[in-house]
């Protein structure tokens, strides 16, 4: 009986059991689910729960229940590629005859004295909802700092000022414009929205240091209600520390069969992943894809193709509260309600259909 192990239930990881699951002649093998959370978490719209906007209800899916799956909810602690075995935080060892790492990523301070421990996070569920509860705690006309001005900045700050019309919204970015990795056509427009909707943008930023309630702009201070970091994201701790080639943000840089260099039964999914493309949850679960057929075809004793298809994307959607948003549909950008509809009608349909 082979052990599969999969570590993290985020996009990846759910992706690669909901394709094993489905297969009829997966047999002889049982797979483990290593996961902190008795849920998948639609990491996408954390955003929104932070700002207060959506319920965390809203956000979970349930695991398969599946004879051929077993979930464990603990959080990992350390993994052993040389000898095979997972620990678990609760000293429990488990052997794996392959692995799947998906055990996301976290926020990266860059360096910066006191944003570990002074700035509040979206990065997860549990980060997400303690969000919330210091920006619903925030009196009247209070001011919020966001630091960071991609997506998930942007995000953040347009639904909270949907929830909190009151607050003074502060958005810094390092860029000459927020959004950088967009078309001129998409920054653009989102930022004539924040300005419209009087959320304030600080380009050109350079964040030297934080202290509770104080961020340092060119070492100015600047005194805040709460501080918000999304500017910039590393891998897990545990994949970080792991003997293989990774880039500077701690990601894998993975074979063209999605490996960790040198261990062919160990496959790196999602964040963990050093990939062409910008880490997205559609990048992973395309990713996943390849590496549900991989391992099947090489349970069946098949030889693995020279080269696997170029994963393609459809599209980059965001949103700017519950009404407008921005997008990319292939390389055609696109802005006002309909990417709005758009991203809402992807939500429902993987929080209803997810797996088929």
């Amino acid at each position: 009986m082979r052990n599969l192990l999969i570590l993290g239930g985020g996009y990846g990881g759910l992706r690669v059991i909901q394709r094993l699951l489905a297969s009829k002649d997966m047999n002889d093998t049982n797979i483990t689910l290593i996961e902190k959370e008795a849920y998948h978490s639609l990491k996408t719209e954390f955003y929104a729960l932070a700002a207060g906007t959506v319920a965390d209800k809203h956000l979970r899916i349930s695991f398969p229940n599946d004879v051929r799956l077993e979930l464990k909810y603990e959080a990992v602690s350390e993994v052993n590629l040389e000898k095979q075995v997972v620990a678990l935080a609760n000293g429990e060892e488990l052997p794996f005859d392959d692995l799947v790492i998906g055990l996301g990523c976290e926020d990266k301070y860059h360096g910066v004295p006191g944003a570990d421990q002074y700035t509040l996070s979206i990065q997860t569920m549990r980060r997400s909802r303690k969000t919330y509860q210091v920006l619903q705690g925030i009196h009247n006309n209070g001011t919020v700092a966001i630091v960071g001005g991609g997506l998930s900045g942007v995000e953040l700050a347009s639904e909270l000022r949907e929830s909190r019309p009151d607050l003074n919204i502060k958005l810094f970015d390092r860029g000459k414009n927020i959004l950088s990795m967009f078309p001129a056509k998409l920054y653009n427009y989102v930022t004539e929205w924040l300005v419209e909707n009087n959320i304030e943008i600080i380009n050109e930023a350079n964040i030297t240091k934080v202290e509770e309630n104080i961020l340092y702009n060119h070492d100015e201070p600047i005194n805040t209600d709460a501080i918000i970091w999304t500017a910039g994201i590393q891998a897990n701790q545990i994949v970080r520390q792991l003997d293989v080639d990774k880039d500077t943000q701690g990601r894998v840089k993975v074979t063209k069969h999605h490996h960790a260099p040198g261990y062919e039964n160990v496959f790196v999914v999602g964040d963990c992943a050093r990939l062409e493309q910008a880490p997205s949850a559609q990048l992973a679960e395309a990713q996943a894809e390849q590496i549900a057929m991989l391992l099947q075809q090489k349970w069946n004793g098949e030889t693995w193709p020279d080269e696997l298809p170029r994963i393609k994307l459809k599209g980059v959607l965001g949103s700017l509260g519950k009404k407008h948003g921005f997008g990319l549909m292939g390389e055609k950008p696109i802005t006002g309600r309909v990417p709005r509809v758009l991203k809402s009608g992807v939500l429902w349909m993987y929080k209803h259909h997810s797996g088929s």
